[in-house]
């Protein structure tokens, strides 16, 4: 139980920040509706956004998991120097060859009609990628305050701006034509404003973590960069596999959708709003990964690591449960917000935001069940995994799109994640074993589906009614959480705060 609650901790410090942060952006995605009135007039930006991680990963080529893994046997001054300027190099290189092929890229992702987003994609992902090791050393060390300061700055230093140009510029000086904003504001530029807010946020994370990047030693080791690489590179074929899974339906869907240009964008925009309501679970895996990663690494030599891991796949599931009912009980208030306070048309496509929910839970399970190849440096069986979910993702987008349209692309999402968490899990259990609860969590997964199934019921009977879709997504939600509570009962009485509530009586792991 001391794992959990160090892993608890740490979460605490470096997951807030990545939530608060995330959350900012969120909330900036989600103000989309409010500033573009068709959903067709954001899929260039969709472009941009689906484009991006693919090229972070070929940027960072796994240097921030090497980074943790190697820290535990090397001299960390050697080895933050050493990939610190390997990184710095390389994304020179690649900054170069991305700005002299921008018009080809521009034709390949359909950005013919805003090539300039191809340079502002540039800076964001350059900027970005310096940040990457000054964060992990943070983290490595122990520095949260420094870490969530820099993370919230950049994220608030974005949205400020996205709202300034996009929001309140447009509407100043349409009341008053002589305002000294004329000078500043560019209208041809338009949702180009989001991309110059993000470089503009990524720039000031990197001023504030100046002290970090000048700490780097101007000496290179050729044989601790090697090894380094033997281990980091199949963790690219996993990133960029990882990447084909989670944004290459939006990124082909314009191309493999049987409709007219016009009605594509219009798809593709909805499927993309789609999407950030289902990444309110995206949210929490990547937070809860920042804590993760270094306390796996960490927790890899105690006697107990096995069950410490089973016990934080446990409560990773129960918290993942309880998003996905978040979401699917109260999607009708999502619905609501957008008929009342936004453009009707941004309503469409809601029904395949659970589809979606659940795949990202089984997304998360599976890098639970990663840590076994990361700690038995077998990061080629996660790369071949990777891999047949890729192919398992081309196919059925392929395959479904043009039939099922967003909603096959998020059945598709779902097959390849429930893929790769069975594999992972199987061969997990061969190479390193972990005693996870797998009937229990395969219950609560189960419960909760069936849960929003039988709202979803009720609501259609009710002819979706606002205040009985609230009320009984109420009473669902704390149902689910009692029943958790008598589950988890001896679990729980030993966590400081919530224990009290819990006598000792309950079913252990």
């Amino acid at each position: 139980m001391n794992g959990i609650k160090k892993l608890a901790g740490q979460t605490l410090w470096y997951g807030l920040p990545t939530i608060a942060s995330r959350f900012l952006g969120y909330l900036m995605n989600m103000a989309l509706p409010f500033f573009i009135d068709l959903p067709e007039k954001t899929a260039d930006l969709v472009q941009v956004y689906t484009l991006i991680p693919f090229l972070n990963v070929l940027y960072a080529y796994g240097m921030e998991t090497a980074y943790f893994r190697f820290s535990q046997t090397h001299d960390k001054t050697k080895l933050y120097s050493t990939l610190s300027i390997s990184l710095f190099f390389s994304t020179i290189f690649f900054s170069a060859i991305l700005y002299t092929q921008q018009h080809l890229i521009a034709g390949l992702v359909d950005l013919n009609k805003h090539p300039e987003y191809i340079l502002w994609m540039i800076g964001i992902i350059a900027v970005d990628n310096l940040n990457t090791l000054p964060f992990a050393k943070l983290r490595q060390e122990n520095r949260p305050k420094k870490y969530a300061f820099a993370r919230v700055a950049g994220i608030f230093t974005n949205v400020f701006i996205v709202i300034f140009f996009m929001g309140i510029v447009p509407s100043i000086i349409k009341n008053n034509p002589n305002s000294f904003l004329v000078d500043f504001y560019n209208p041809n530029l338009g949702i180009g404003y989001y991309l110059f807010g993000n470089l503009i946020g990524s720039i000031v994370t990197l001023i504030i973590l100046f002290k970090e990047i000048i700490t780097i030693k101007l000496k290179f080791s050729f044989g601790l960069w090697r090894e380094v690489m033997k281990y980091s590179a199949p963790l690219i074929i996993v990133g960029l596999g990882g990447m084909i899974n989670d944004v290459l339906s939006r990124l082909i869907y314009r191309h493999v959708v049987d409709l007219p240009s016009v009605q594509a964008d219009h798809e593709l925009g909805i499927f993309a709003n789609v999407f950030r309501l289902a990444l309110l679970i995206t949210i929490m895996i990547q937070a809860f990964r920042m804590a993760a990663e270094p306390f796996f690494f960490n927790q890899s030599k105690s006697e107990n690591a096995q069950k410490t891991y089973a016990r934080v796949m446990k409560f990773f599931v129960i918290a993942c449960c309880f998003m996905f009912l978040f979401i699917g009980l109260f999607l009708d208030v999502f619905k609501w917000v957008f008929l009342t306070f936004a453009n009707p048309n941004w309503t469409e496509g809601l029904e395949v935001v659970p589809l979606l929910a659940l795949g990202n839970i089984f997304l998360g399970i599976y890098y639970n069940l990663s840590v076994w190849y990361k700690l038995t440096d077998k990061n080629s069986y996660g790369a071949i995994i990777t891999i047949i979910g890729a192919a398992i993702t081309i196919g059925l987008n392929i395959l479904l799109i043009p039939i099922l349209h967003y909603t096959g692309a998020a059945l598709a999402t779902i097959c390849c994640y429930f893929f790769m968490m069975i594999c992972s899990y199987k061969l997990g259990q061969k190479y390193y074993p972990v005693p996870y609860a797998v009937k229990k969590l395969t219950s609560y997964i189960v419960l909760v589906v069936l849960i929003y199934g039988a709202h979803l019921g009720l609501n259609m009977l009710m002819k979706n009614v606002l205040w009985f879709s609230i009320s009984t997504g109420v009473v669902f939600m704390l149902l689910f959480a009692r029943f958790v509570g008598k589950i988890e009962a001896k679990e729980l009485s030993r966590f400081p705060i919530i224990g009290k509530w819990y006598g000792k009586r309950g079913f252990d792991l």
